[in-house]
């Protein structure tokens, strides 16, 4: 049986924002979790920071070596396997939650108490934490293929922190998908958890983002985010065949048959724009010379480049 209500984890690499992120977990209005901070091994002073807050609820753990931002998910595995909570979440390191984020949380799951996978909308910050946008408003609930379409279209944004799983459903379809940076495990885990049941959002923005140059969606190796856009297409088609739609979501799936491949066209074209939001020309010659291995044409780099220029507009 569970220990804790929930189990909220860390697996922490950076510093700078480490302490403020764990002081609005620790303000949360509902007392019923625990703690797991996980360093990866950092050159940072984690151990000094996690150590000095005295709180009960925290557990820390330190890998032998590091794991590193290619294969962050083993982190987010590792997590699942040292939590002790009935549901489970996992946060960045410079990330905040709002002290009502696991009280939003406890009411969905009391309306949707069969679910396995929950969902909030986000806030965006800067590095000084002020407020930049909100993520898209979503339904109530939603079977699983209109949350596909919609993430495709690129008509809503999340994160791995705006979602609360059950441990147990987790454990049992084999933990956080692993893709190379963790470049689209959070939708595919979120998918398969809510295959069969469906998902729950909240519009509440309990949980917010740092958009700040050091987060992995702005770093990172391209080819490796690449690499995982490619390992995405095939898990989608696989999915589409063996996971037959609610009857109410028939139209949305023989749409997603029939354009699978476009959207995974354009999901490289994104990866490309959003590689290119600096040193463009630099990165435009890298992925001439990479266009066979990823099916890219001379004309989705000009696509990407000319969409990078205005991705950086106010």
């Amino acid at each position: 049986m569970s220990k804790n209500k929930f189990s909220i984890c860390i697996p922490a690499y950076k510093s700078k924002y480490l302490q403020e992120c764990i002081d609005t977990i620790l303000a949360q209005t509902v007392a019923d979790f625990e703690l797991i901070i996980l360093n990866d091994c950092s050159p940072e002073p984690i151990e000094e920071i996690a150590l000095k807050n005295s709180d009960p609820r925290i557990r820390y753990f330190k890998n032998e070596s590091n794991v590193g931002a290619y294969d962050l998910v083993d982190n987010w595995n590792k997590c699942l396997e040292l939590s002790d909570g009935e549901y489970i979440v996992i946060m960045g390191d410079d990330d905040r939650l709002a002290p009502d984020y696991l009280a939003e949380f406890e009411q969905l799951i009391q309306t949707y108490p069969s679910l396995s996978v929950y969902h909030c909308r986000s806030k965006i910050i800067d590095d000084d934490g002020n407020d930049v946008i909100l993520t898209p408003a979503l339904p109530a609930f939603e079977y699983v293929y209109d949350s596909i379409w919609h993430r495709l279209r690129q008509l809503r944004s999340n994160y791995i922190s705006d979602y609360v799983y059950s441990t147990t459903a987790l454990k049992a379809q084999g933990g956080f998908y692993k893709l190379p940076l963790a470049w689209g495990s959070d939708d595919i885990t979120a998918f398969i958890a809510s295959a069969k049941k469906g998902i729950a959002h909240s519009n509440k923005p309990v949980f917010e983002y740092r958009s700040n140059r050091l987060s992995i969606t702005s770093t990172g190796n391209d080819l490796h985010k690449m690499m995982a856009d490619l390992s995405y297409a095939e898990w989608l088609s696989d999915f589409l065949k063996n996971n037959p739609p609610h009857p109410s979501e028939k139209v949305i799936y023989q749409h997603l048959v029939k354009e699978k491949d476009k959207y995974m066209h354009e999901k490289k074209l994104y990866t490309m724009m959003v590689s290119m939001r600096s040193n463009r020309l630099e990165k435009a010659k890298d992925w001439m010379n990479t266009r066979d291995k990823f099916g890219l044409s001379i004309k989705d780099i000009g696509v990407a480049l000319a969409k990078s220029v205005n991705l950086n507009r106010p």
